[in-house]
């Protein structure tokens, strides 16, 4: 059986992706900041007759709790950068708190790379890896330099370029990783209706879910490198970077 660790799965899309994926026949391991609300994330799924899932205790910012995560697991195929946050708001790159700009990069950079370093060894020991660091459209330098994008006024100094760095990380670790068979790609879920942006998105978490999850199960001569949108679905989902 294939495993797959998502973090920030306790809820959301990430959540919601575990349960695609447990349905399609992996062992899922639930990364939850919160041990407690990584077990009652079990529970629930397990009350769905979705019973190959175990929680693990993963804060991202925290590198004990990454090694310590990382100790748990004896075999990974899929890791699934899910976990991340959109700091205060609002941030003008005039004034923002860079005490602001630090926690959100921790989370959605630094965590990222902490996490993704820990288990490339067992990653590695996959046939066929896979690395999906999930992203946002709002990460785009070319759409934020469109004006005619529908989010084009949505700038910020911390979240958007948070994205924009773990954009750039991607396309250096997939080509790092070229010759391993991984797939590593930035996958943006789209404008979703979530606790992260008050419901204000357009698309559902279950939409958002499979979304990820097809960029996670991607055969051998499946794309690396690249940015896929749930937003841009008559660009084939690929997104300027």
């Amino acid at each position: 059986m294939k495993t797959v660790l998502i973090t920030g799965a306790n809820k959301s899309i990430g959540y919601e992706t575990a349960k695609v994926l447990l349905k399609q026949g992996y062992f899922v391991y639930i990364g939850s900041r919160d041990a407690g609300k990584g077990e009652e994330a079990v529970l629930q799924l397990k009350a769905e007759g979705l019973t190959e899932a175990k929680a693990i205790q993963l804060n991202v910012t925290d590198p004990e709790s990454v090694a310590a995560a990382a100790r748990q697991v004896d075999q990974l195929d899929i890791l699934i950068n899910n976990a991340g946050i959109s700091g205060a708001f609002p941030q003008p790159a005039a004034t923002v708190d860079v005490g602001v700009l630090r926690e959100v990069f921790d989370t959605n950079f630094f965590g990222t790379i902490q996490v993704t370093q820990a288990f490339l060894p067992l990653l590695k020991q996959s046939s066929a890896p896979v690395i999906v660091n999930v992203t946002s459209g709002l990460g785009s330098l070319t759409l934020h330099s469109d004006p005619s994008w529908r989010f084009y006024p949505y700038k910020s100094a911390g979240y958007g370029p948070s994205k924009s760095a773990l954009n750039a990380y991607t396309i250096s670790l997939a080509y790092e990783l070229r010759e391993a068979g991984f797939k590593v790609n930035a996958v943006d879920p789209g404008f979703t209706s979530t606790d992260f942006n008050h419901h204000t998105g357009t698309g559902t978490v279950e939409s958002a879910a499979l979304f990820v999850a097809k960029y996670a199960t991607l055969q051998a001569d499946g794309p690396s490198g690249k940015f896929f949108s749930n937003d841009y679905e008559d660009m084939g989902n690929e997104s300027p970077w």
